[in-house]
């Protein structure tokens, strides 16, 4: 489903590749974003070494947190993925969060002992070699038949998806924020869809939400499409909704 690479051991969160092997310089992560002039560039010097790899590690976190949460919590910085933390199939309250550049691990870090609810979160620096090991553990845990989601998303109903009515339209929820339409397509790579069926939603600021719909041929085939509910893009479990052609156009309007 990804292209294949080669990773070098550099520094900043471009280069995560055993994660995240579809991220490309030409992703609309790494173009300027608003406020972006001061802490977003990462031509900065490291005295001819690599620099650090950027991510930081939260402690604390609600057990209903999203990444959403997350990304509000983190307001002006770039991520490029969030991790959460599990442990015996459970949400732990820790996750890794890895940053466009380098500089913004600074920022990131001035976050530390701040409120998310009534919660304060605890943000430190990490490595690279944490990062994947968590990666690796979640994988793991994954192949191992575990029946927990990715992420936490206890404010979500969504029992009695077999009871609603299909229209032909889907709404997927956990997308990685580098995943474009080529992988949605591939997702669903046993039916016909073409780009014009797949629309990635995006926040105010351009940056994609995690969530995407998509218009199959018809009603019977997006609920056929249902199997692939809880199935993995990556190393992230998807979540699959029936939708409507106005909840789509609305969320695309936003």
């Amino acid at each position: 489903m990804f292209p294949k690479r080669k990773y070098m051991d550099g520094g900043d969160g471009r280069e995560m590749g055993l994660k995240r092997p579809q991220f490309d310089s030409s992703s609309s992560f790494f173009g300027a974003s608003v406020g972006s002039s001061l802490m977003y560039n990462p031509s900065y010097a490291y005295a001819g070494q690599p620099p650090p790899f950027p991510v930081v590690r939260l402690r604390g976190l609600p057990f209903d947190c999203s990444e959403a949460d997350v990304i509000d919590f983190f307001c002006g910085l770039d991520i490029l993925d969030i991790l959460f933390v599990h442990k015996g199939g459970r949400f732990s309250g820790e996750a890794f969060c890895v940053l466009a550049y380098p500089l913004q691990v600074d920022f990131a870090i001035q976050r530390n002992r701040q409120n998310m609810g009534r919660r304060y979160i605890e943000v430190y620096r990490s490595k690279r070699q944490e990062y994947y090991s968590a990666v690796a553990h979640e994988v793991s845990d994954m192949r191992g038949g575990s029946p927990r989601r990715s992420a936490p998303r206890a404010r979500s109903a969504d029992g009695g998806k077999d009871l609603v009515e299909h229209t032909g339209v889907l709404r997927m929820r956990g997308l990685p924020y580098s995943a474009g339409k080529d992988d949605v397509m591939d997702f669903f790579k046993d039916y016909e869809l073409s780009e014009d069926c797949v629309h990635i939603v995006l926040n105010s600021d351009g940056r994609p939400t995690g969530e995407a719909f998509v218009e199959f041929a018809n009603a019977e085939d997006s609920k056929s499409a249902m199997g692939r509910d809880r199935m993995t893009l990556g190393s992230r479990y998807i979540e699959l909704f029936p939708s409507t052609p106005k909840e789509m156009d609305d969320a695309i309007k936003r």
